[in-house]
């Protein structure tokens, strides 16, 4: 059997079938090396659209709602009003009672060239605000941290959806095919759970695949890694004859039944993973500068810093969308971002966890020039409100779905950029309102996807991520 360049090209069965065992794994590594340089499939790296800016996500995922007001949204008329009453009616839809207006216990300084705005809370981060894509107009999640969470990841926060990871994954597949091409690092235990990395109708391979266990706390990251991914009990021989076995009797049965081929590619991504995603997560390869860089070597930051750190590894190793979940990270905090009481310690305690490590990531992206093609985005399911959350004990801020913030940088966005405004107070967005479509919208345009293109047949109709919504916030591409 000859290919299209004019070189032998032996098939996996008449390999299997005539090899002996007693020699065969001699060539074994060969065949999984000349197997694996084949692989197709609805893994196989699809063209975009159109040229795109990025070729894969990093989105670094605040689980709790970071208030915007205390971290990039400074408000002097907050700071002059702290005490009064909101001088317009607010939301009808709240989670908590709500008091008085509140201002930030933190100062803002501008930062880089472009003089972003920053709190004081950020140390390590100014040192890239000119890579930085503010968005200050993000609006329209769910006011309670279920439906939020699955409005951001999924476009709809009541039905079940493939989430953006799925669909960039379906859209674009990967260009790695011994790594899945979507992976959550160190899950938490999102409100609406699994759902929120699932692929609900998308075939199964494009499900976000874990690294690390969701759970309360979330999984350690020196601790987490793929479930399964040693086979204690058979060797890889044995396993690859197991996975032609059950190729054959699918093939045998007429092959159609596509729940079945998912599943057998998932087998086979399994298969594979088990030399390649060792190797993507040994740190240790890394120097101890970069390790440092990163935070490692602190007892506050370096459960972060280590997700980060793997998140680059995966980047360039063609990994397509790659999530890295902030919360728990005890000892230090067991509240996410969800300060309703004791902010100024609870949002203190998160930054300095995450300050250092992203700093470093969108550094080192930047020295191995990954960012130009990489796009990353830091933001959680909505912000926290400008008045105090009434209540006894220290204070704190209700869940704030009407105005919040979200940065990104890389990716062809603008460098040093703000978009959008809220109101005087920090409230309402006002100018350039970017709703959770349009977010999904332009993430997929900067993929070089276009959202009313990339849809999916089902119940009777072709579904999209943006359902029949969403606009391409353009001002922000570079």
């Amino acid at each position: 059997m000859w290919n299209n360049r004019g070189s032998a090209q032996v098939s996996r069965r008449h390999t299997l079938s005539s090899m002996c065992l007693g020699f065969g794994g001699l060539a074994f590594q060969s065949l999984l090396a000349q197997e694996a340089s084949s692989v197709q499939g609805p893994l196989a790296a699809q063209q975009p659209h159109f040229a795109a800016r990025a070729k894969r996500v990093i989105f670094l995922f605040m689980h709790g709602g970071p208030s915007h007001v205390d971290t990039f949204d400074p408000k002097p008329q907050l700071q002059k009003d702290d005490g009064k009453k909101l001088p317009f009616e607010g939301s009808r839809v709240v989670f908590a009672n709500r008091g008085n207006l509140k201002a930030s216990p933190w100062k803002f300084r501008p930062c880089g060239e472009a003089g972003l705005p920053m709190s004081q809370l950020w140390q390590h981060l100014p040192a890239v605000a000119d890579d930085l894509c503010m968005i200050h107009s993000m609006c329209e999640t769910n006011v309670a941290h279920g439906g939020a969470c699955m409005k951001l990841h999924t476009g709809d926060e009541a039905q079940l959806r493939p989430c953006m990871g799925s669909w960039v994954s379906y859209g674009l597949g990967t260009e790695n095919q011994n790594l899945p091409s979507f992976i959550t690092i160190c899950p938490t235990s999102l409100h609406g759970g699994i759902d929120n990395f699932g692929p609900a109708f998308l075939p199964a391979i494009h499900a976000g695949v874990p690294l690390g266990t969701p759970g309360y706390p979330n999984t350690p990251a020196k601790d987490a890694t793929f479930d399964f991914l040693k086979n204690s009990g058979r060797t890889r021989l044995q396993q690859r004859l197991q996975l032609d076995l059950l190729r054959q009797l699918h093939q045998s049965r007429g092959a159609g039944d596509t729940e079945l081929e998912a599943r057998l590619q998932s087998f086979e991504l399994a298969f594979r993973m088990q030399t390649a995603a060792p190797e993507a997560m040994d740190i240790s390869a890394e120097s101890r500068a970069t390790q440092q860089k990163y935070g490692l070597d602190q007892p506050e930051t370096q459960n972060f810093a280590r997700e980060c750190l793997l998140a680059r590894r995966f980047a360039e190793r063609g990994v397509r969308f790659i999530q890295v979940s902030h919360a728990h990270s005890l000892p230090f905090n067991n509240e996410q971002w969800d300060q309703h009481s004791h902010l100024v310690r609870g949002h203190s305690i998160n930054v300095r966890q995450i300050d250092q490590p992203i700093t470093a990531l969108l550094t080192d992206l930047k020295e191995r020039g990954l960012l130009d093609d990489t796009l990353v985005i830091w933001g959680g399911e909505f912000g926290r409100t400008p008045t105090v959350q009434s209540g006894k004990g220290e204070f704190g801020r209700d869940h704030h779905p009407e105005g919040f913030t979200i940065w990104m940088a890389g990716g062809g966005v603008k460098g040093g950029f703000r978009y959008g405004s809220t109101d005087e107070y920090g409230y309402y967005a006002t100018e350039n309102r970017c709703t959770i479509h349009d977010f999904h919208a332009t993430l997929l345009h900067i993929l070089g996807l276009d959202h009313t293109r990339l849809t999916y047949p089902q119940s009777g109709r072709d579904i999209r991520l943006t359902d029949v919504f969403g606009n391409v916030a353009t001002d922000i591409l570079a």
